[in-house]
């Protein structure tokens, strides 16, 4: 119990006030330092990622082994997961509606981190024996801050490198996207767990065996189906009860503010409830300044490292702005939020106004579908922390992820068996992945902040060369490996 405390409590510290401010500093220092990018192009970069979709004559060019769309189409998985579902719906039942502005307000600055994280991974990413790309947090932090430092002092940056990529790939151990998954699907369908559990690890087995093309071919299939069916289902609660919206606006903006009063089963919320869970679970559910999608992005093919940018910044939009927001509004609307009930017995509770005992069966579909993306998203990322640390030995670098692949899904199915048979909290494996999350998630965020100038001057050349604002430099590398002598200019 004495663990659950120290969890609990370095939890709250870590997930607290500082990274909150490191996430909105961040975030505002890439908007401002682009020139609000996000806001003032909003039109360009949604044509150029969404737009893009409907567009034949769209061909993709440059380096990379994965589509632009599938390797968003994987990291929208990887972030759109049971967060979204229950994380959302608790930082609501804990901080009141004023908890969605501040939501949004993070997810709005995390669009410029986000695009600021994946530019640098493509930036900064290597090619490995098969000529194939592969970048992220570790690649970045390795190159770029070890460009930064001088003479001796440039080693840091090696093993800051390796802070984050073992603190990132101990969350391997936890299986906690398993567990969720197992415990709300058998709950609403009356199912063994641990006879689902091992029939989901073999399915996740299957996916990711077939190695990161499999893993991607699977997200981008999955995935708008999955947003769709989710979102769609929603809006109907938001529709049936649309005579209320202004209403329920009105209540989010002044309680992000003043906080919300005690009503029904809900004990009431200060302002700074609304703020911490808002933000927190935006940082949760889009993953910006986490570095993990990061990985994926850079795998794609792209002309140039601000482009896949730009599908960062969608990135965010759609998981944030767009999944949150309806399932937000759909509880606000639903009039649940105020019964005391948290995390996706919320929801469930949400989707039960209109669907009734159908309710918490949808839920539970809609945690499977979130809860295996996610998990076959996250193997890309191991997959890539892997590569880089065993580049220089190719033959063992392709055993060990050869048993990777094999041993992958039996974290989480031990994780179920273990909790099953010991009753241990779901709680308890949530906030060890919480406090795994948090160290890599700070490095990454100021790894990222430290190299901020290389991220504007790729916008300023982006800008020139295919936006026509300002003067293309004909001498300018817009990939690391292009670089003369690989000194960054200027």
């Amino acid at each position: 119990m004495s663990i659950v405390i120290f969890l609990e409590k370095a939890v709250g510290f870590l997930w607290g006030t500082p990274l909150i401010v490191l996430v909105l500093g961040s975030g505002a220092l890439f908007t401002i330092g682009t020139g609000f990018f996000q806001f003032r192009h909003f039109n360009y970069f949604m044509g150029k990622t969404l737009g893009s979709l409907f567009k034949k004559e769209e061909k993709e060019v440059g380096s990379g082994h994965v589509s632009a769309f599938n390797a968003v189409a994987t990291a929208i998985g990887g972030a759109v997961g049971v967060g979204n579902i229950g994380g959302v719906a608790t930082a609501i039942a804990v901080g009141g509606p004023g908890a969605l502005f501040w939501l949004w307000v993070a997810a709005l600055l995390g669009m410029a981190l986000k695009s600021a994280e994946v530019t640098l991974a493509v930036y900064y990413r290597s090619v490995d024996e098969k000529g194939e790309p592969y970048g992220g947090p570790t690649y970045y932090i390795q190159k770029g801050i070890g460009r930064l430092l001088p003479g001796k002092l440039a080693k840091i940056a090696t093993i800051l490198a390796v802070v984050f990529g073992v603190g990132f790939a101990s969350n391997f151990f936890s299986g906690v996207q398993a567990y969720t998954i197992a415990e709300g699907f058998v709950s609403a369908f009356n199912l063994p767990i641990i006879s689902f559990g091992i029939v989901y690890s073999i399915a996740v087995w299957i996916i990711v065996w077939g190695g990161g093309k499999r893993v991607v071919e699977f997200a981008g299939k999955i995935v708008p189906v999955m947003i769709v069916f989710f979102v769609a289902a929603a809006l109907g609660i938001i529709i049936v009860n649309i005579a209320h919206l202004p209403a329920a606006l009105a209540l989010v903006f002044k309680s992000a503010f003043t906080g919300t009063a005690a009503v029904g089963g809900f004990t009431g919320a200060v302002a700074a409830k609304a703020i911490q869970n808002g933000i927190a679970r935006s940082v949760f559910s889009n993953e910006a300044g986490q570095g993990s999608s990061t990985m994926v992005h850079s795998q794609a093919h792209v002309e140039h490292p601000v482009r896949q940018g730009l599908w960062g910044m969608f990135e965010v939009f759609i998981d944030t702005m767009v999944v949150c927001t309806v399932m937000s509004l759909a509880i606000i609307l639903s009039g649940v939020w105020s019964s005391g009930v948290q995390g996706a017995a919320l929801s469930v509770s949400a989707f039960g106004t209109l669907y009734g005992s159908l309710g918490s069966k949808f839920v539970a579909i809609a945690i499977l579908l979130f809860g295996i993306t996610t998990q076959t998203g996250w193997f890309m990322y191991y997959d890539v922390l892997l590569r880089h640390a065993l580049n220089k030995n190719i033959k063992l670098k392709n055993q060990i992820i050869t048993v990777f692949r094999l041993i992958y899904p039996v974290p989480g199915l031990i994780t179920i068996i273990y909790t099953t048979m010991k009753g241990l909290p779901t709680g308890a494996v949530w906030l060890l992945t919480d406090f795994l999350c948090a160290i890599p998630t700070t490095l990454n965020i100021i790894c990222v902040v430290a190299l901020s100038r290389v991220y504007f001057k790729l916008v300023k050349d982006y800008k020139a060369r295919y936006m026509g604002i300002g003067v293309v430099d004909p001498e300018f590398s817009i990939f690391y490996n292009d670089l003369p002598s690989r000194k960054i200019s200027g």
